[in-house]
């Protein structure tokens, strides 16, 4: 398609707005951008449809199909509505869970949501202000509701915003309610969506909750004497502006942590994010004024949430009393070893408990499962996929936690989302447990790549905005597909998995074989013989294509952690230049 065409079909498009059932504040931010000289925004606003996906919508806020308002918004909740009425007839009383974090309309798009669920003859019940993510997965489940809806764009920029859509065991949708989902939300027209609720059938939750879900997760503390012996554990914590800041401080408090480090430019809730470019924990810069806040206070450790508070960074300090950050993987490495260690040693390991972790997350957390007698699960990166694990053997298995290298982990079952508030109480327990033990977090990691042999991990994002970026993204991914990679930093690709095709080939003989998971996924991954993987997946979520790269080491004491990492190094830059990133 030219340019002109695809202008003719965007102003079209546009006009259609114009003419149609949609407010004046929307109608005047279009005429902006239609009588602009320059037409990328009028382009960008609507060259698509803003997709309902497998995980909701996201996508930046503003007047458009293509963009969060209102009515993106309306069609969702609308669809999803008409849904929930077709999936529970029999249910006297449909019920639904509202939360949303600190973001520029996520208020208004959460009521808004609120009153057209009502309007559909659906309970609502509506947080009375910001939350995390984690409680309102667990709502659903203490409530015995139907579904949720949660508006936040997690980590991104500012200018986004977003909807992720829950199903009555509080995790996201998967097969087939998703893709029903989506195909409900399609079918949506301005005109079907009911805008005007109920108010009675709209209840306001806050309290009773936050208690609930605090208890449930006191519940999981496996050191109680660490802590007591600890309790004055100097912990900086910041919200980064997010949810964090109504629950985290609290559990840590009531878990028995009485030293917690506030930094109050920090706790200030906003959705312009002022202190940050990016409220992202995976950015050092994220926690910049944390750790200086710990350096000025001696603290022990530093910890982060996203917006919505269910991922979690970490900053730590080295053995030369630097602070250094520890990486997704490593955090996951610290708790998957920590609660196996204690369920052993509490003698609660009986042989049918098993952990969770998404293919792109380090192969070390297998090693330890293995060596334990724990089984492991592999899955698709999104916590949908560690949910549906859990879901899968209820009753039957013993879930002790599941975690993926983006910061992400949930240490219980009780909440089936990613939970930084559970999460930021087990990490205070585990430098607890470290200390009580004669050692920090520093050398606790370096123990586990002692016992395990060193790992290191990098992230590679490459951002590609818009629909030229989008159709740059898909050919890369179709070029690696057709002319794999035949060696990687001088080491020979010894297995390929595709799980677009569900299919893993061992290059070496040309057998291919299947790969068993519930569904397909736009990923590829590399094996080399010298122990590398290699992953990349264009963004769900994002308009980026990522790259996920583990190379792996030896190390035989601590002394040699400085050298395991430069040579690990080392090796992570020959893999970007042989991958051309």
């Amino acid at each position: 398609m030219d340019n002109s065409t695809l202008l003719n079909e965007v102003i079209a498009k546009a006009q259609t707005w114009l003419d149609g059932n949609y407010n004046e504040e929307a109608k005047s931010d279009i005429r902006r951008m239609m009588d602009a000289e320059d037409k990328t925004e009028l382009i960008e606003s609507f060259y698509r449809d803003l997709e309902f996906g497998t995980g909701g919508l996201r996508g930046i806020m503003g007047a458009g199909t293509n963009r969060m308002n209102i009515y993106t918004v309306g069609a969702a909740t609308q669809g999803l509505s008409n849904y929930l009425i077709s999936q529970f007839p029999d249910v006297p009383q449909i019920s639904v869970v509202i939360g949303h974090d600190c973001r520029n309309n996520s208020r208004l798009f959460a009521e808004v949501s609120a009153n057209i669920f009502s309007a559909n003859g659906i309970k609502v019940y509506l947080f009375e202000d910001l939350r995390p993510t984690p409680e309102a997965s667990f709502a659903i489940r203490y409530l015995g509701c139907q579904s949720g809806i949660i508006l936040t764009a997690s980590h991104n920029p500012k200018e986004y915003n977003g909807y992720k859509a829950y199903w009555n065991d509080g995790a996201q949708m998967i097969a087939p309610h998703d893709t029903n989902v989506i195909d409900e939300v399609m079918k949506i027209k301005v005109d079907d969506i009911k805008f005007e609720g109920r108010p009675e059938l709209i209840h306001i939750i806050g309290e009773e909750i936050d208690k609930a879900f605090i208890e449930a997760i006191k519940t999981l503390s496996l050191s109680p004497e660490a802590i007591k012996r600890n309790s004055d554990l100097k912990i900086v914590y910041t919200p980064i502006h997010g949810t964090g800041v109504k629950l985290i401080p609290r559990a840590l408090k009531e878990y028995g942590f009485t030293n917690i480090i506030n930094v109050p430019e920090q706790d200030v809730v906003s959705g312009n994010f002022p202190t940050v470019v990016s409220p992202n924990p995976e950015e050092p810069a994220a926690l910049d004024m944390a750790v200086k806040k710990a350096i000025e206070t001696n603290a022990d450790i530093v910890m982060a949430s996203d917006p919505d508070a269910d991922r979690l960074g970490i900053a730590i300090k080295n053995d030369k009393g630097e602070w250094i950050l520890v990486n997704g993987n490593q955090t996951a490495l610290l708790f998957v070893y920590y609660l196996i260690t204690r369920w052993k040693e509490l003698g609660r390991l009986q042989g049918n408990e098993y952990i969770v972790k998404t293919i792109v997350t380090t192969e070390i957390i297998k090693d330890i499962a293995d060596k334990n007698g724990v089984e492991m699960y592999d899955c698709f990166t999104g916590f949908k996929w560690i949910a549906a694990v859990i879901r899968e053997n209820e009753g039957l298995k013993k879930y002790i936690g599941g975690g993926e290298e983006s910061y992400g982990f949930l240490p219980e079952d009780f909440c089936r989302d990613k939970d930084a508030v559970s999460s930021c109480t087990l990490m205070a327990e585990i430098t607890a447990w470290a200390k009580d033990n004669g050692k920090t977090l520093y050398e606790l990691l370096q123990d586990i790549y002692l016992e395990y042999g060193y790992g290191k991990e990098k992230g590679i994002s490459v951002v590609r905005k818009g629909k030229s970026g989008a159709e740059e993204i898909a050919k890369i991914m179709s070029d690696y597909r057709t002319t794999p990679p035949v060696e990687i930093a001088g080491s020979k690709v010894k297995v390929i998995k595709d799980y677009k095709t569900l299919k893993m080939k061992n290059v070496a003989t040309g057998e291919e074989s299947d790969l068993d998971f519930p569904a397909t996924s736009n990923v590829l991954q590399y094996f080399t013989e010298d122990g590398t993987k290699i992953s990349v997946r264009p963004s769900g979520t994002e308009p980026k294509i990522k790259f996920y790269i583990e190379v792996r080491g030896e190390m035989k004491s601590r002394a040699e952690y400085d050298a395991a990492d430069a040579a690990a190094n080392a090796k992570v830059e020959a893999v970007r230049a042989s991958m051309g990133v």
